[in-house]
């Protein structure tokens, strides 16, 4: 029965929505953490490559984290397509108009379209650094990749840069809708607390969209 019962609400569009939901929050607390990561870059290359390699020394604790954050953008993006399909043949039924009142904006009606950016993104970026060129360098006597120069190297290319930058103002545009979307699917939409939750996700977008240019503009103006 219990079985039955869950299988029937993750079938469900209110079950999908949640899925969606959770997915994406905690995706943006990978982007989040990412970033944070990411800021040593400007610590210098020692700082940068141990932190990399701490993580990398995780080992089969990395590998599963890995693949539990590929589990959680695999549900994410083919549900989201699905809802998606779902919506464009209820023609509108399902949209923030109907539910919330307060119509559809330029962020919600580019997910599609910035989700797919994002995903075109992960690819290159996965095939650009995280398995780029492998530059070996010793930090306190112990040898490790030096990720920090295949980083900064990438960045030497100006349409690098500039396709990075377009690629996390799409993040930005799709967090800032998604995050605060995202509450709203599991119930968070009282009057008092919602805008409050919106002015987050605004701050949110601005942060991850903002420092992530800010780290691949100032790579390019520092050099290798």
């Amino acid at each position: 029965m219990m079985t039955s019962a869950v299988n029937h609400y993750f079938r469900s569009s209110i079950g999908r929505k949640h899925l969606v939901a959770i997915t994406g929050l905690l995706l943006c607390g990978f982007l989040l953490g990412h970033l944070t990561g990411n800021l040593l870059l400007i610590a210098g290359p020692d700082a940068f490559n141990l932190y990399a390699h701490k993580l990398m020394s995780l080992g089969p604790v990395l590998y599963l984290i890995e693949a539990a954050l590929t589990a959680v953008f695999v549900i994410h993006l083919g549900l989201a397509i699905k809802l998606n399909l779902e919506n464009k043949k209820a023609k509108g039924k399902y949209q923030m108009k109907k539910c919330t009142g307060r119509g559809t904006t330029f962020m919600s009606a580019t997910m599609p379209y910035t989700g797919i950016v994002l995903l075109i993104f992960i690819i290159l970026h996965l095939m650009n650094l995280k398995f780029g060129t492998n530059y070996p360098t010793t930090v306190d006597g112990v040898e490790m990749r030096d990720l920090y120069r295949t980083t900064m190297e990438y960045f030497q290319n100006p349409v690098n840069v500039l396709w990075y930058v377009f690629s996390m103002i799409c993040a930005g545009l799709h967090t800032a809708h998604g995050f605060a979307s995202a509450f709203q699917s599991l119930g968070a939409n009282h009057p008092k607390y919602y805008p409050k939750i919106k002015l987050i996700s605004y701050l949110y977008a601005i942060v991850i969209g903002g420092g992530f240019s800010f780290l691949s503009v100032w790579a390019y103006m520092k050099g290798v």
